[in-house]
């Protein structure tokens, strides 16, 4: 069945709920789906909305016309992403495997809905994943510490394979401003939970060293400052003094594949509204 979502947001007031869906009534779309949250404290008001696209009169192009008139008229800010519309996503990765072996592996089994036309990193490491799955590896390495060089090469693959979305599998290298400004909302970065408490080199160890009980990971879009996007998932598990650095760096690794996962099914099923710094996320 294809299908449209509509993302939409606004300031809240009354009558919300029956003017936007009364004008998809009026159109003649069946609603499959209907989600809506209020955000009392900053009065603003967020609905995903899914509609069956079987039988439609218009073309999609004056469909999104007329929505944007309406929405126009009622100040509301919107997107429409159709289910027959696959998106393109590039994993950028250095050495630590475990995230894009997760995500390929659950690519592979029908649970993303994308295509994967490329791996693009900043060291040779992990090309036999690549390889395995017979997936185009790029090697984009920072050369005499001339990290624009390098992301303007980073830049041109992703415009040649027409890249919608990125995903940072344990990609070890700070994006510039120009950079994130180009996908905005468009990537997904995966860390332990341990920032900024432990930063740096092994922060197992260190947390280890601190007596640390609960291991946890946070997937957020990227923006300029560091780690201080909008947080789209986390998770945590308790730990205890019997687990030595190794097995906290495993434990780690699990909740990480996890986390990055239910992130990049939210980004790709368009349960995701941004507003201020923060995220909605429908479930």
């Amino acid at each position: 069945m294809k299908n449209v979502v509509f993302l939409i947001q606004c300031e809240d007031r009354k009558g919300l709920v029956c003017e936007i869906t009364s004008f998809f009534f009026n159109k003649g779309f069946n609603i499959v789906n209907c989600q809506q949250h209020t955000d009392s404290a900053n009065s603003r008001y967020f609905m995903r909305l899914k509609l069956d696209l079987a039988g439609m009169k218009t073309t999609r192009e004056q469909l999104e016309k007329e929505f944007a008139d309406f929405a126009r008229k009622n100040s509301l800010e919107w997107s429409a992403h159709y289910s027959d519309i696959t998106r393109r996503i590039a994993i950028l990765a250095t050495k630590e495997s475990h995230c894009l072996y997760d995500i390929i592996l659950r690519w592979k089994e029908g649970e993303f809905p994308c295509e994967i036309p490329l791996i693009i990193s900043n060291h040779p490491d992990l090309e036999y994943v690549a390889t395995q799955f017979r997936l185009p590896f790029y090697c984009v390495p920072v050369v005499n510490e001339d990290k624009e060089s390098q992301e303007e090469k980073v830049l041109e693959l992703l415009s040649k394979n027409h890249i919608d979305l990125l995903v940072l599998a344990k990609y070890m290298r700070i994006l510039s401003k120009n950079f994130v400004q180009k996908y905005s909302s468009r990537i997904i970065n995966i860390h332990h939970a341990f920032l900024p408490a432990f930063q740096g080199a092994n922060p197992y160890r260190k947390a280890y060293e601190r007596g640390v009980k609960m291991i946890g990971a946070t997937a957020h879009y990227v923006t300029a400052d560091l780690d201080e996007g909008p947080i789209i998932e986390q998770d945590v598990e308790r730990v205890n003094h019997e687990n030595d650095p190794e097995e906290l760096k495993q434990i780690g690794k699990d909740i990480e594949r996890i986390v990055l996962a239910r992130a990049l099914k939210a980004q790709l099923e368009n349960r995701i509204i941004v507003f201020q710094g923060r995220t909605v996320v429908f479930s």
